[in-house]
C-alpha cells in the first residue's frame, strides 16, 4: 500500500499533467493555422501577384475612408495595426507629408519632422478628400498647398509621383522629385487607385528597380486600370501587416504607417 505522502505526490503530478494538457489544447486553439495571420481589421481585400518580370507583389485593397495615417516607432509587423509603411524619414523625423484633417501625425504643422511637409522638394502626395469622395495625387511641398473641399475631412500621404498612366513622363517626374535609388534592386512600397476610388496598398516581396516595381503594378491592373499613384519609402522600410501577409522588410523600425481602421 502506498503511503499518504506518495499518494499526495502522485495526485500533484496528475494535476500538473492535466493542467499542462489543458494549456496545450488552449495553445493549439490560439496558434494560427498555416496561411492564417493575426486577428485584426476585416474591411479589406488581399491579393498577391507575380509579374512576368519576376516581381511578387502583396496588395491590400480597401476604401480610402477605411484608412488613416499614424505615427509609430516600430516595425509595422510589430504593431497592433494592419497596413503598410508610409513615407520617407530620417532618424525619426518624417520627411514626407502625413496629415489627417490638416493635423500632422507627429507634431505641429510647421515643426520639422512632424509630417507637415515634404522636406526639400515638392513631391507627389496622395490625397483623400472625404467631402468630394475623391482621391488625387497633388505635387506639393507643404500641407497648406493641398487643395481639398473641407480641411477638416481629409488625409494626405506624401511620397513620389508614380504616374501609372503616363509611360513617357513618369521617370522624368520621379527624378525631379528625387525618388531614392530608382535604379537599384530594392524592396518597394506604393499606393495606387482606380476609377472606383478603390485604394491599393502594395509592397513587393521581391527586390526591384522602380521601373520593375511600377511595371509589375501596371501588369497586375491591366491596361488603363490605374488613375494615379505614388511610390512610398522602400528598401528595408517596405513593410506590411495583415491576416494574409507579414512582410517585415529588414526588420527596422519605421516612424509612420498607413493603417486600416476596420
Amino acid at each position: 500500500m502506498s503511503s499518504p505522502v506518495v499518494i499526495h505526490k502522485r495526485n500533484v503530478i496528475i494535476a500538473v499533467a492535466i493542467a499542462l494538457f489543458v494549456l496545450g489544447m488552449v495553445a493549439m486553439l490560439l496558434v494560427r493555422l498555416p496561411g492564417e495571420g493575426p486577428v485584426g481589421p476585416t474591411g479589406y481585400g488581399y491579393q498577391s501577384y507575380e509579374a512576368d518580370n519576376g516581381v511578387k507583389l502583396h496588395v491590400i485593397l480597401t476604401k480610402p475612408s477605411n484608412v488613416t495615417l499614424t505615427a509609430i516607432a516600430d516595425n509595422v509587423t510589430e504593431t497592433a495595426h494592419f497596413g503598410i509603411n508610409g513615407g520617407f524619414f530620417y532618424e525619426g523625423a518624417l520627411l514626407s507629408i502625413a496629415v489627417v484633417n490638416d493635423v500632422p501625425v507627429k507634431g505641429g504643422l510647421n515643426d520639422y519632422g512632424s509630417g507637415g511637409q515634404n522636406a526639400k522638394y515638392a513631391r507627389g502626395t496622395l490625397v483623400w478628400d472625404e467631402a468630394t469622395g475623391n482621391l488625387s495625387v497633388q505635387v506639393v511641398q507643404r500641407t497648406e498647398q493641398i487643395i481639398v473641399a473641407d480641411r477638416s475631412r481629409f488625409w494626405a500621404q506624401g511620397g513620389v509621383s508614380m504616374l501609372p498612366g503616363n509611360q513617357t513622363a513618369w521617370e522624368r517626374q520621379a527624378a525631379a522629385e528625387m525618388l531614392p535609388a530608382a535604379d537599384e534592386k530594392r524592396l518597394r512600397t506604393g499606393a495606387v487607385f482606380d476609377e472606383t476610388q478603390s485604394l491599393y496598398l502594395i509592397v513587393s516581396e521581391t527586390k526591384a528597380t522602380a521601373d520593375e516595381f511600377r511595371s509589375a503594378i501596371l501588369e497586375m491592373g491591366g491596361k488603363d486600370k490605374w488613375v494615379d499613384g505614388i511610390f512610398l519609402d522602400g528598401d528595408g522600410s517596405s513593410q506590411m501587416r495583415c491576416a494574409e501577409a507579414i512582410l517585415p522588410g529588414d526588420r527596422r523600425e519605421v516612424f509612420q504607417m498607413i493603417r486600416l481602421l476596420e
